[in-house]
C-alpha cells in the first residue's frame, strides 16, 4: 500500500474490542485511577474519608456494576503509512468505561458512539463505535465472576455483622439492632444478581472503523449491518471479511462535490462530500444540539467558544457529548477551534481539567452525581454544560453576539419548519414532541385539514399556542419585531421532485444541518466583510515575518473597531483578541491567491466578495442592520442534487480467496476475521489511478507557490504548522503514555504556556497604553480604543485566574484568586489579632501630623488587607469572581499590583496548603518572572478601577492650603467648595472655618448634600457621602465675604481619592475678597493629578500631567505689572494655535477617549490664557498702584457699543448684530448672582464665546473700536489688522465642532 492512496480510502481501520479470554478479568486502571481522585479529593477536601461514605461505595461496587480492563483485539489492517494505528487511544475511546457485564435480565441493546482523536500536530481521526453484549462463553470467566460474588457478599456481611456488635453494644436495643441487620441482608441480596447455575452472563463488545472524515451516518449504518449479520439467525450472503475488505479497500472516499454510493451486508449506504466552494463536511446531526440546550443556551455556548473560554461538556451519553463538541465547532466557521478539544476526556486524563488553558472537552457523567458535587479545579472562566438536564453555567461579564434578537428569530424560523421548539424538546409536551416530523410542505397539502396546496400559510397561527412562541415574543418585543409576521421558509421545491437515494429523516439531517450552519455563516460574512481592509501585509519576507511573528500585528483591530456598530463593540474587541482570529490572519496573510488558500478561507472569501458585489457599498461603511441569509436554497439544492444524482457506485463485496473452513461464523458471536485476507490491499485499485493526477498537480502549484516565497516545501509546512499552533501553552493530550513522567512534563508544558502567555499579554498592554500616552505628548497616533483598553484588561483578568486555578489542592468559591487573598486575609488578622497592633485606618495620630508638611497630605498607607476591604465594602459587587477582577483593577490603577501579590505569594506555608508542587504558584523561577513582567504595568497610568465602577461610595480627603505668609488666621467669612469630574459634581459643600483639612465620602445622587459630622477641635477631619466623580476636572472654591476680614490667599487646593491613591492638585495663589486683587469671592481652579503619596513611595507617576490652574500666572500678570512676561506676537500667535490644535485634537478622538474639555479651554496652555495673552500684549496700565484688567476693556467697549445703539449713528445690520451679541453676553456675565471677579467674568466670555461660535465675531468687534486707541500703544497685536486677520481666521476652525461646557463653568448664566 503506498502513501498515494492516503487521500482516496474511505477508512483505515476496522477494530475489535473486549474481553480478553486469555488475560481472564483484570480491574480497569482507569476506573482505580478516577476513584483515586475522588478518594484524595475527599481527603484534601475534609482530612479524611467518611465511613458512611467508604461503606456506601462498597454496598455499589457490585461485580457485575464494576468496569474491567477491555483490551483491542484485534484490528485490520496491522498498520498505514499516514495513520499509525494508536491502541492505547483507541482502546480507550472505543470502550471509555472499559468492559462491563450484564445478566438476561438487564438492557442489552447496542449503542452507538462517535470519537475523535487529535494528534499533536492538530490533525484528527475520526473513530465510529457500536458497542453490543454477546454471551461469555469462557467457563473461567463465569466462575471468576461467581467468585467475585462470593467474596463480595462476605465482606459486605462481615461489615454488618460487626457494626451490630457494636451498636448492641453501645445501646442494648438488640430489636433495632436486628432490624438493621435484616434490612442489610436484604440489600445484600438484591445485589447477589448473579448465580451461574441460573443466569445467563453477557460482556460487552465493540467494533469500530477509523476514518479521516466524519461520515457518521454512513459508519453507523456498516457497523449496524454488520451486528446484525452475526445476531440474525440466517447467515449473511458473504463471509463478514469480504464486507470488511471491501470498506477498508475497495470503497474509496467521495470526491469533493461528488456523491458515493456502496453495499453493506444488507443494503445500499450513501454519503456526499461538499463541494470546494460550499462549507466543509459535518455529519453530524446539529439539530440534537439544539433539542438538547435549546436555542438560547446554544447560543451562549457558541458566544463562549468564539471568546476562547474553556467549555466543559456534561452527560453521560458519550454520543451527546461528540454531538454538542462537533456541531458548536461546525459553526464557527470561518474559524477554528485551536485549543485542547477533547469532546469525551477519558480517565486517564482527567487531570486536564486543571489545564489553564482555554480547552473544549467532554466528561463523562455516571447519572447519579449531583452537579454540586462535581469538583472542578476553577470556574471563574468555564462554561459549563450539563447536556442531559438542558442548562448552562455562564461566566460572569459574558458579553452578547451581536444582533442577537435577530438571529434567534431567524434561527426559530428554520427550527420550527422541522417541527422542533426553539426552547428544545427535553422539557416538551408530547404533543410539542410530534412536530418532529412536521413538514410545512406537508400541511400545505393536506386537504384533510382544510389546507389547499399554493396557500401563504401562518406559522404564528399554526404555533401560537406553543410555549416557545410565547417566550420568543416576549425576548424580542423590545426590539419592535412582530412575530406574527414570522413566516416558516416554504422550500423551493418538494423533496419529492427529486428521487434521493436515502432516507427521508437523513436527508432531514442534511437539510437542516446545512440551513442552520448557513445563517451562522452568513452572520461572519457580514460582520467582517469588509476584513481584507485591515489586515497588515508584512513589509519584509515570510521568514524574518515568522521569526518575529509574536511582535508582529496582523490587524489593525482599533481601525476595524472604530468602523462597527456600537452595540458590536463589546463582543468584537474581545473576538479579535483570541487565537483563533489571529491564526485565521495568518493564513490569510500565507495565502496570497486562490490557488493556495485553504477551503474554509476560500469558501469565506468568495462570500465576502458576493456580498460586496450585490451591496455596491464603501469598503468601511458598517450598519448594524439585520441581514438575513440569502444562500440556503442553493446550498440545499446542491445537497439534494447530489443525492439524486449518485456520482460514483464503488465495488461491491466479493468473494475473496480464503481457505476452507475460513468465514465461518457462530450466531451471537463476533468473531475474530482472518487477518491474512485483511492485511494488504488489492494490487491494481482504480482509485489510485484516478486520484493520481489531481495530486500531482496541487504538488506542483505547492512547489510555484513555494518558489514564489523563496521557502522550500518543508519550511512552509513547519511555518503554517506553526501559525496554526502560535499561541497555544500546550498542545494536544497524548492519550498512549500516561507515565508520570509524562504528566509532570504536561504540567511544565502548562507553566512554561502560562508565563508565556503572561508575557506576551504585559507587552502588548503596556505597548499599546505607552502608545497612547505619546499620543497625549504629541507624538504618533493613538491607537488604543477605551473599549479595547477593557478588554484586555479583562483578558489579563482571566489570565490570573487560571493562574492561580493551576494545581488547586482544593477548589472553594468560583474565583480562586479571591480564595487564596481570603485565606490571607483571615490569617493577617489573625496575627494582628494576636500582636495587638491594629489600630483605626484612617486616622493620623497627633505626633504623626506634627512631622507632616502642611501643604501635603500624609501618604498612603499601603495594604494588600486594606485594599481587599475597600472592595468588600463595594455593595454592588455580589460575586466573588467580581470581587477578584475589581481588585486587579485597582491594584492596577494604584501601581501595587505586582507589590501585592508578591506579598500574597510570600506566605510559603499558605501556599503550599492551597497548591500542589507542580502548581505555576510554587515554580520559584517562573513566578519571579511572572511578577516581574506585572512590574512593568507601573510605568502607565491606568484608572480601569475608577471608570468601570462609576456608581459606588468613594472617600476623598481634601486640603485647602492657605498662603504661608498670609495663612489667613484671621479671615472671618464662611468658606465653601465644589469639586466637579468627568462623571459629576459635588454640589457647594460649606467649610466649617477651623477646618481646612477633611474627608468625605459619595454615595448619593449627585448634587445632594449629605449628612455631615463636625467636631469643634480644630484641624478635624470632615465626613460626608455622595457619589463617585472620576477623574477629577475643576474645583470651585469661594467664601460669602462676611464678619471683619474678609480676605483670603489659597496657595491651592488638594483632593486625594481614598481608595485609588490619585491626588489632584488645583493651584491658586490668588486673592479671594472684595477690594483686593480681581475682588473675585468665588474661583474655578483647574487640576492636575499629583504624583501617588504612598508610604514608601517607590514609584512615580510617569503620565504627562495634566494641565494646570492659569491663575497663578494671571496673578502675576494682574498684582506685579512690572513683572508681568513680555511675549511676542510670534509666541503669542504660537500658543493661540497650540490651543485650538489641542481643541481640534479633542474632537478627533474617539469619544470614549477623550479627556476634559475644561482643561483645554481654561488650562495653563488653553485657549482662556492664549487670548489673554493676545488682549494684555500693548495693555496700557494708567496707575501705578492700581492694576487694570482686560475685564475693563470689554467693558468700555459694552458701554461704546450701547451708547451707538440708542444714537442716530446707522452702521451694517452685520456689525449691529455682532455688537448686540456681545452687549447681551457682557451684561449677563455682569449681572449674574455669581462674585467671580474680572478675570473669571473674562474666562466665563471666551467658554461661551467658544461655545456659540462667536469668537471670531468679536475679536473683529473689538479690534474696530476706538476705545483700543485709549488702552492700547501702537504697537499692541489687537491694533495690527494682518495679525488680527490671521487670529480670526484660526478661530474660525471651532465652527465645526459641538462645545459643551461643564456645569460648574456656567453656574448662573442663562444663556
Amino acid at each position: 500500500m503506498t502513501a498515494n492512496t492516503a487521500g482516496c480510502r474511505f477508512a483505515d481501520y476496522f477494530v475489535i474490542s473486549g474481553l480478553d479470554v486469555e488475560t481472564g478479568l483484570e480491574p480497569d486502571e482507569l476506573s482505580a485511577l478516577c476513584q483515586f481522585l475522588q478518594a484524595s479529593k475527599g481527603r484534601d477536601g475534609a482530612g479524611r474519608v467518611s465511613s458512611s461514605a467508604d461503606e456506601g461505595e462498597n454496598y455499589e461496587q457490585s461485580p457485575l456494576r464494576r468496569t474491567f480492563k477491555s483490551k483491542v483485539l484485534a484490528h485490520y489492517p496491522e498498520n498505514v503509512e499516514w495513520n499509525p494505528f494508536d491502541q492505547d487511544a483507541v482502546g480507550m475511546l472505543c470502550m471509555p468505561k472499559g468492559l462491563s457485564f450484564k445478566t438476561q435480565s438487564d438492557n442489552r441493546g447496542p449503542q452507538f458512539h462517535s470519537f475523535i482523536i487529535t494528534r499533536e500536530d492538530g490533525s484528527r481521526t475520526y473513530g465510529f463505535a457500536l458497542t453490543f453484549y454477546e454471551e461469555v462463553a469462557s467457563k473461567q470467566i463465569c466462575s471468576a465472576m461467581q467468585t467475585l460474588y462470593h467474596m463480595h457478599n462476605a465482606d459486605q456481611y462481615d461489615i454488618l455483622h460487626t457494626s451490630s456488635t457494636i451498636c448492641i453494644s453501645s445501646s442494648g436495643n438488640i430489636s433495632d439492632n436486628c432490624s438493621d441487620l435484616s434490612t442489610g441482608v436484604t440489600k445484600l441480596q438484591r445485589f447477589n444478581s448473579y448465580d451461574i447455575s441460573k443466569d445467563t452472563l453477557y460482556v460487552s463488545k465493540c467494533i469500530c472503523l477509523i476514518a479521516p472524515l466524519p461520515f457518521m451516518h454512513a459508519c453507523k449504518k456498516v457497523l449496524e449491518q454488520l451486528h446484525q449479520a452475526v445476531t440474525s439467525p440466517k447467515p449473511p450472503p458473504l463471509p463478514l471479511e469480504s464486507y470488511v475488505y471491501n470498506i477498508l479497500y475497495e470503497v474509496p472516499l467521495p470526491p469533493a462535490g461528488r456523491s458515493l454510493k456502496f453495499l453493506g451486508v444488507y443494503g445500499p449506504i450513501v454519503c456526499q462530500r461538499p463541494g470546494t466552494n460550499e462549507l466543509p463536511l459535518v455529519d453530524f446531526p446539529i439539530h440534537e444540539m439544539f433539542e438538547l440546550l435549546g436555542l438560547e443556551n446554544v447560543l451562549q455556548l457558541f458566544t463562549c467558544a468564539l471568546l476562547e473560554i474553556q467549555i466543559l461538556l456534561y452527560s453521560q451519553h458519550y454520543q451527546r457529548l461528540m454531538t454538542v463538541a462537533e456541531s458548536i465547532t461546525a459553526i464557527l466557521f470561518p474559524c477554528q477551534w485551536q485549543h485542547v478539544y477533547v469532546p469525551i476526556l477519558p480517565a486517564s486524563l482527567l487531570h486536564f481539567l486543571d489545564a489553564p488553558v482555554p480547552y473544549l472537552m467532554g466528561l463523562h457523567s455516571n447519572g447519579q452525581d449531583d452537579r454540586s458535587k462535581l469538583e472542578l479545579p476553577h470556574e471563574a472562566n468555564l462554561c459549563f454544560v450539563d447536556i442531559d438536564n438542558h442548562s448552562i453555567e455562564l461566566p460572569e461579564d459574558l458579553p452578547q453576539f451581536p444582533n442577537k434578537l435577530e438571529l434567534i428569530q431567524e434561527i426559530s424560523e428554520i427550527l420550527m419548519a422541522f417541527g422542533i421548539p426553539p426552547e428544545g424538546n427535553l422539557h416538551c409536551s408530547k404533543s410539542t414532541s410530534k412536530l418532529k416530523d412536521f413538514k410545512e410542505s406537508n400541511v400545505v397539502c393536506d386537504k384533510k385539514n382544510g389546507n389547499v396546496a399554493g396557500l401563504a400559510l401562518s406559522t404564528y397561527e399554526l404555533l401560537k399556542e406553543n410555549e416557545t412562541m410565547v417566550r420568543l415574543q416576549a425576548l424580542v418585543k423590545r426590539t419592535g419585531v412582530s412575530l406574527e409576521k414570522l413566516e416558516v421558509r416554504v422550500e423551493a421545491g418538494s423533496n419529492k421532485d427529486f428521487k434521493v437515494h436515502c432516507d427521508e429523516e437523513e436527508l432531514k439531517i442534511h437539510q437542516l444541518n446545512i440551513q442552520i450552519r448557513e445563517i451562522f455563516a452568513n452572520r461572519f460574512t457580514q460582520m467582517f466583510a469588509d476584513y481584507e481592509v485591515f489586515v497588515i501585509q508584512p513589509s519584509h519576507d515570510k521568514e524574518s515575518w515568522f521569526n518575529n511573528r509574536e511582535q508582529m500585528q496582523n490587524f489593525d483591530k482599533a481601525s476595524f473597531l472604530s468602523d462597527q456598530p456600537e452595540p458590536y463593540l463589546p463582543f468584537l474587541s474581545r473576538f479579535l483578541e483570541t487565537q483563533m482570529f489571529a491564526s485565521f490572519i495568518d493564513n490569510k496573510i500565507m495565502c496570497h491567491d486562490d490557488d493556495e488558500k485553504d477551503q474554509i478561507l476560500r469558501v469565506f472569501d468568495t462570500r465576502v466578495d458576493k456580498i460586496r458585489t450585490l451591496n455596491v457599498r464603501t469598503p468601511t461603511l458598517r450598519t448594524s442592520m439585520y441581514q438575513k441569509c440569502t444562500t440556503i436554497d442553493a446550498a440545499e439544492k446542491a445537497i439534494k442534487l447530489r443525492l439524486a444524482k449518485i456520482d460514483h457506485t464503488a465495488v461491491h463485496p466479493h468473494l475473496l480467496d480464503m481457505k476452507i473452513g475460513q468465514g465461518k461464523y457462530e450466531c451471537g458471536f463476533f468473531p475474530k476475521l482472518q487477518p491474512d485476507v485483511l492485511s494488504s490491499s488489492p494490487a491494481c485499485n482504480k482509485w489510485v489511478k484516478r486520484s493520481a493526477p489531481a495530486q500531482w498537480r496541487r504538488k506542483d502549484r505547492q512547489k510555484q507557490h513555494t518558489e514564489h516565497l523563496h521557502l522550500d516545501n518543508d519550511q512552509r509546512e513547519k511555518y503554517i504548522q506553526e501559525a496554526r499552533s502560535l499561541g497555544t501553552g500546550v498542545r494536544q493530550p497524548k492519550l498512549s503514555n500516561l507515565s508520570p513522567s509524562v504528566i509532570a512534563h504536561t504540567n511544565w508544558k502548562f507553566v512554561e504556556g502560562l508565563l508565556k502567555e503572561c508575557r506576551n499579554k504585559t507587552k502588548r498592554m503596556l505597548v499599546e497604553k505607552m502608545g497612547r500616552e505619546a499620543v497625549e505628548l504629541g507624538h504618533g497616533e493613538v491607537t488604543l480604543t477605551g473599549v479595547e483598553e477593557n478588554t484586555l484588561i479583562a483578558s489579563l483578568c482571566d489570565l490570573l485566574e487560571r493562574i492561580w486555578s493551576h494545581g488547586l489542592q482544593v477548589k472553594q468559591g468560583k474565583s480562586a484568586l479571591w480564595s487564596h487573598l481570603l485565606h490571607y486575609q483571615e490569617s493577617k488578622e489573625k496575627n494582628e489579632a494576636l500582636l495587638g497592633t491594629t489600630s483605626s485606618p484612617g486616622f493620623i495620630h497627633d505626633q504623626d501630623r506634627r512631622k507632616i508638611d502642611s501643604s501635603c497630605m500624609p501618604p498612603l498607607k499601603i495594604s494588600l488587607t486594606r485594599d481587599m476591604r475597600h472592595i468588600q465594602n463595594i455593595g454592588e459587587i455580589k460575586t466573588d469572581v467580581g470581587k477578584a477582577r475589581a481588585w486587579v483593577r485597582l491594584s492596577m490603577e494604584k501601581k501595587l499590583l505586582s507589590r501585592h501579590l508578591k506579598q500574597l505569594l510570600s506566605d510559603h506555608e499558605l501556599t503550599k496548603k492551597l497548591y500542589k508542587r507542580y502548581a505555576f504558584l510554587r515554580c520559584d523561577d517562573e513566578k519571579e518572572q511572572f511578577l516581574y513582567h506585572l512590574l512593568s504595568f507601573n510605568a502607565v497610568d491606568y484608572f480601569c478601577f475608577t471608570n468601570a465602577f462609576t456608581t459606588i461610595m468613594i472617600p476623598y480627603h481634601v486640603l485647602v492650603v492657605p498662603s504661608k505668609k498670609l495663612g489667613g488666621s484671621m479671615f472671618t467669612a464662611n468658606p465653601w467648595i465644589c469639586i466637579s469630574g468627568e462623571l459629576g459634581e459635588t454640589g457647594i459643600l460649606q467649610i466649617p472655618k477651623s477646618i481646612l483639612e477633611m474627608t468625605f465620602e459619595e454615595k448619593y445622587s449627585l448634587r445632594t448634600l449629605a449628612n455631615f459630622y463636625c467636631s469643634t477641635q480644630r484641624g478635624s477631619p470632615w465626613f460626608l457621602r455622595c457619589q463617585n466623580l472620576g477623574k477629577l476636572t475643576t474645583v470651585l472654591i469661594g467664601h460669602d465675604n462676611s464678619g471683619l476680614y474678609a480676605k483670603w490667599l489659597v496657595d491651592s487646593v488638594v483632593v486625594r481619592n481614598e481608595i485609588t491613591g490619585h491626588a489632584y492638585r488645583f493651584p491658586c495663589g490668588r486673592w479671594l475678597g472684595k477690594g483686593v486683587d480681581d475682588g473675585s469671592l468665588e474661583r474655578i481652579l483647574v487640576g492636575e493629578l499629583a504624583s501617588a503619596t504612598l508610604e514608601t513611595d517607590e514609584r512615580h507617576c510617569r503620565t504627562p500631567p495634566m494641565q494646570q490652574s492659569p491663575s497663578m500666572i494671571r496673578r502675576f500678570v494682574n498684582i506685579t505689572p512690572a513683572n508681568r512676561p513680555k511675549l511676542n506676537t510670534g509666541q503669542i500667535q504660537e500658543s493661540v494655535g497650540e490651543a485650538i490644535n489641542g481643541i481640534v485634537k479633542h474632537f478627533h478622538k474617539p469619544e470614549k477617549e477623550r479627556g476634559s474639555l475644561t482643561l483645554l479651554l481654561c488650562g495653563e496652555n488653553g485657549l482662556v490664557t492664549a487670548l489673554e495673552q493676545v488682549f494684555h500684549h500693548g495693555f496700557k496700565s494708567p496707575r501705578l498702584f492700581k492694576s487694570v484688567f482686560i475685564w475693563d476693556f470689554l467693558e468700555k467697549a459694552f458701554v461704546y457699543f450701547e451708547s451707538l445703539e440708542h444714537s442716530e449713528q446707522t452702521q451694517e445690520e452685520n456689525w449691529q448684530t455682532r455688537a448686540k451679541k456681545f452687549c447681551t453676553f457682557v451684561a449677563a456675565i455682569n449681572s449674574a448672582p455669581r462674585n467671580i471677579g474680572k478675570d473669571g467674568k473674562f474666562q466665563l466670555l471666551v467658554c461661551l464665546g467658544a461655545r456659540d461660535h462667536l469668537l471670531h465675531n468679536w475679536i473683529a468687534l473689538l479690534a474696530d473700536c476706538p476705545i483700543i486707541a485709549q488702552m492700547y500703544e501702537d504697537t499692541a497685536l489687537i491694533k495690527d489688522h494682518t495679525l488680527v486677520n490671521s487670529l480670526i481666521r484660526v478661530l474660525q476652525t471651532l465652527q465645526e465642532f459641538n462645545i459643551t461646557l461643564e456645569s460648574s463653568l456656567v453656574k448662573g448664566i442663562d444663556m
